[in-house]
């Protein structure tokens, strides 16, 4: 989820104010300081939801500094916030009955998240599963079925999670699908019937199961191999269901099988014949749109360098040719009504704010409705740039580089800005991950940024992410080294100024940098990330078992590489460390627990090595409490001025 930054308004002019180089005024040929608060804090308005009967919108904005859910009437000035709690919410969605909406919350970052609903009239919240120690999630929303949702959560066991089906009125659970130890994913059908199942087996790889009703047998249809499946993941990724057909006699799959690419493909359960609907050659499909009544795909897109977009369905090809005509970004976000005649969409800009849009299928017609950040319009942004290279042992490895706007893109200081998964990647936008906003303060500083989607990295094809299989601190590490040594023989670094940070794995990248390979980097800053592999696995295991076999596979396994992992764990690698080291760990962390930061700054001080620890006892993975945000920010901004000699807002 993203990290946010809030502040009070004192404070905000305060930073609005002030524009420095570490005590000196900028020279006018620069572009101005972009204030913390700007990049990092709340947006104005964000997450626009329109209602099921197209007559309201309902978005994420501050109130007493914290993210709420409002509500107003469509082309009518009569917002009010309906949500009123001391912690950000950070997604929401409609009930299908007009009358509620509801959202998942956890406490400080723990990630037991509870689902609430909220009575938009009388602004009544109710946790709806308030069950200690429990992770429950909203599963399937269906307009057919304006009262009740499915949920899936780990009341019984810990590590199992059940399918229930939750009555929003009465708050009634009842049971829909019992877990028997092996399931990783459950689909309902078009009678919201849990009808379909996939498996987490032992060898890593999964079956799709399927029952005629809730009463029958189990039977399995289709068995994905390790490299076809990637069970275990959170959102769900690899091989997987993704709607029955109305009549419930096909299937519709994202599928990787006999193939280098995850398609979407429609399969007859009868015969299994399968049919491709949508497939490119190089990157997985990404975005399945689904029609709200015949529950057939109709809008599919493809992360390439940026976002593009197929209409499956002709009825939509003349509306996706209009919005995707309104706006020079990318479409990274789409809301209907449900008879699928409003639509609300949103566009990701690299050098600007997201713009969201009111669209009028009957009209033909689109109103602007906001920017999320509308202040971003008063400043100078970066563009990012898509690049590419060759890796030293031949494989094509795609990035983005952001650099200071008004400067030429010579011998810059430059940041490695590593993303987490390690099976995800970076994409191109302004505010749709952490790290693109990062880049934009980055750029803003004086610093090149340069984000790099290395093997293993999601998107590119299973070939591409299997190439990383137990190359964590390997050939993963070298991707990053070649990226650097990209940028200095274009010129781009200077090669005395480059520094390595990221989050999670991200965070490990930058502990194997300032470890293994010192001297290409002059600091390093590590965001609750792992420093040892061993107890990483036995942490990551605990909270999501069914990845268990993708771990062990893909990093290494515990029991049995025990010298490999140590030889990838900066912990027992410390006396290799040169450079001075930036660390913030949450102590609510369940995926990097504190003792992974905890372990390695007691080697740090015993040896002497420069560093500065941040702890924050009320995070999780990551920071969300506007003080702690704020804290971070100030403290990454003051390192790498100190160390990479770029701008610092005082």
């Amino acid at each position: 989820m993203k990290e946010k930054l809030i502040t009070s308004l004192s404070l905000c002019m305060l930073l609005t104010s002030c524009s420095l180089w570490q005590g000196k005024t900028i020279k006018s040929k620069e572009v101005p300081i972009i204030p913390r608060f700007v990049l990092f804090g709340n947006p104005e308005k964000t997450c626009v939801r329109i209602s099921p009967d197209g007559t309201k919108l309902a978005y994420l904005a501050p109130q007493n500094n914290v993210l709420t859910v409002w509500v107003k009437a469509i082309g009518q000035d009569n917002s009010k916030p309906v949500t009123n709690l001391n912690r950000n919410i950070q997604e929401f969605v409609w009930a299908k009955n007009n009358k509620h909406i509801f959202f998942a919350q956890d406490a400080d970052g723990d990630e037991n998240w509870h689902i609430y609903r909220t009575d938009i009239n009388t602004r009544e919240t109710v946790d709806m599963t308030p069950f200690q120690g429990v992770r429950a999630y909203i599963h399937t929303v269906d307009k057919n079925f304006p009262n009740d949702i499915l949920v899936v959560m780990n009341k019984e066991n810990q590590k199992l999670f059940d399918a229930y089906r939750l009555d929003l009125l009465s708050g009634k659970l009842d049971l829909e699908a019992k877990n028997p130890g092996n399931i990783d994913t459950w689909l309902a059908d078009s009678k919201l019937c849990v009808r379909a199942a996939v498996t987490a087996n032992t060898d890593g790889s999964s079956a799709l199961l399927v029952r005629e009703n809730k009463d029958s047998k189990w039977e399995r249809v289709l068995t994905w191999g390790f490299e076809d499946s990637l069970v275990g993941s959170v959102p769900p990724e690899g091989s997987r269901p993704v709607s029955f057909s109305r009549d419930g006699k096909s299937l519709y799959l994202i599928d990787s099988t006999g193939a280098n690419t995850q398609q979407l493909v429609k399969m007859d359960l009868m015969t299994g014949k399968k049919e491709v609907l949508a497939v490119d050659n190089q990157y997985d499909v990404d975005t399945v749109t689904l029609n709200q009544d015949t529950y057939e795909p109709e809008l599919v897109s493809f992360q390439r360098a940026r976002k593009e977009w197929l209409a499956l369905s002709r009825d939509l090809e003349q509306d996706l040719k209009i919005i995707l005509a309104l706006n020079k970004g990318d479409l990274s976000y789409i809301d209907r009504s449900s008879d699928n005649m409003r639509w609300v969409v949103g566009f990701e800009n690299d050098d600007g704010p997201m713009a969201y849009y009111l669209y009028d299928r009957r009209t033909k017609r689109a109103d602007f409705l906001f920017h999320d950040r509308p202040v971003l319009t008063q400043y100078t942004l970066a563009s990012m740039k898509p690049i590419s290279f060759t890796s030293r042992d031949g494989l094509t490895i795609h990035g983005y580089l952001t650099c200071p706007p008004g400067k030429q893109a010579k011998n810059l200081p430059m940041v490695l800005d590593v993303h987490g998964g390690p099976w995800w990647r970076h994409i191109w936008g302004y505010g749709n991950t952490p790290h693109n906003v990062t880049a934009q303060f980055l750029a803003n500083r004086g610093y090149a940024c340069l984000h790099v989607n290395y093997r293993g990295s999601s998107g590119y094809g299973k070939k591409f992410l299997n190439a990383g299989d137990r190359e964590i601190g390997g050939k993963m590490h070298d991707d990053l080294i070649d990226a650097v040594n990209w940028a200095i023989t274009e010129k781009i670094a200077d090669p005395t100024k480059i520094a390595i940070m990221g989050s999670s794995f991200g965070g490990y990248s930058a502990l194997v940098g300032a470890t293994f390979t010192p001297e290409d980097f002059c600091c390093a800053i590590d965001l609750w990330g792992p420093s040892n592999l061993i107890t990483l696995l036995d942490s990551i295991v605990s909270f999501r078992p069914m990845g268990k076999a993708k771990w062990y596979r893909r990093i290494g396994n515990p029991e049995t590489d025990v010298e490999f992992l140590k030889s990838r764990s900066p912990l027992f690698n410390v006396d290799q460390i040169k450079i001075p080291i930036l660390i913030a760990q949450g102590g609510n962390d369940p995926r990097v627990k504190p003792i992974e930061s905890e372990r390695l700054v007691a080697v740090l001080k015993e040896k002497n090595i420069d560093h500065e620890y941040m702890f924050f006892p009320n995070e999780g993975h990551g920071v969300a409490r506007p003080e702690n945000i704020f804290r971070l920010s100030v403290a990454v901004e003051k390192f790498l001025a100190k160390h990479l000699d770029g701008r610092f807002e005082k």
